[in-house]
C-alpha cells in the first residue's frame, strides 16, 4: 500500500483526535493476565504476578473493615485529568456515596485511597507520572508498595502535582494511615517480596 502525503494528513487528524475510549477499544481483547493503563497517551500492557497479587489481596482484606467491598477497586479503569490518562490503581478505595457516571466508570474525584504495587516495567509510572497525577486529582492518600526494595512510601497532603508529606519505610514496619481520611493501619510484614 502506497500512502501519499494526503492520507498521512488525514491520519494524522485523527490520531490527534484520539480518546481514552477510542485508544482501550484499540486494545480490546486484552490477553487475560495483562493488565492495560495508558498514561500520558502511552499504553502500557504488564502481567499480573503472583507477588504483586497476594500484595493487593492482602491490601484489600486490611481495607475491608473501613470500606464495603463495593466500594474497593482493584484494575478497573479510571480517567484522571491530564491528556490521555486512563489508569486501572492496583488498589483504589472509593468513598462512601461515590456512584458512577453515566459512561458506568468511577469519578477519580471520589478516590479516598490509592495504593500501586511496583513491576519492573512500570515502575517509572508509579514513582512519576502517576504519582504527579494522583496529587493533581487529589487523591488524599497515595502507598507504593516495591516488593524488589522491600519498601513502601506513603504520599499524602497532595497540592497541585505533588504530595507534600512522604514517609518510607521498610516491610514489617505497619503503614499507620490512622490520621488520612482512611483511619486504619496496615500490616506490612506478611508482603512478599521478589
Amino acid at each position: 500500500m502506497t500512502v501519499v502525503d494526503t492520507d498521512r494528513i488525514d491520519m494524522a487528524d485523527i490520531s490527534d483526535e484520539r480518546t481514552l475510549d477510542m485508544m482501550f477499544a484499540w486494545l480490546e481483547p486484552v490477553p487475560e493476565g495483562f493488565k492495560v493503563e495508558i498514561v500520558e497517551g502511552n499504553v502500557y500492557m504488564s502481567p499480573q504476578r503472583d507477588t504483586h497479587w497476594r500484595i493487593i489481596l492482602g491490601i484489600i482484606r486490611q481495607l475491608l473493615p473501613r470500606y464495603q467491598e463495593d466500594r474497593l477497586l482493584s484494575d478497573v479503569r479510571i480517567d484522571f485529568p491530564g491528556l490521555l490518562n486512563g489508569f486501572a490503581p492496583d488498589v483504589a478505595a472509593v468513598t462512601q456515596d461515590a456512584s458512577k457516571t453515566a459512561d458506568g466508570r468511577w469519578r477519580y474525584q471520589d478516590i479516598e485511597f490509592v495504593a500501586e504495587v511496583i513491576s519492573r516495567s512500570t515502575a517509572a509510572n508509579d514513582y512519576g507520572s502517576k504519582k504527579a497525577t494522583y496529587a493533581l486529582a487529589g487523591v488524599p492518600v497515595y502507598l507504593i508498595v516495591d516488593p524488589y526494595t522491600g519498601t513502601w512510601h506513603l504520599h499524602t497532603l497532595p497540592k497541585e502535582d505533588e504530595y507534600r508529606s512522604v514517609l518510607s519505610l521498610d516491610f514489617g514496619t505497619p503503614v499507620d494511615l490512622s490520621s488520612t481520611v482512611v483511619s486504619l493501619v496496615l500490616a506490612t510484614d506478611a508482603f512478599p517480596r521478589d
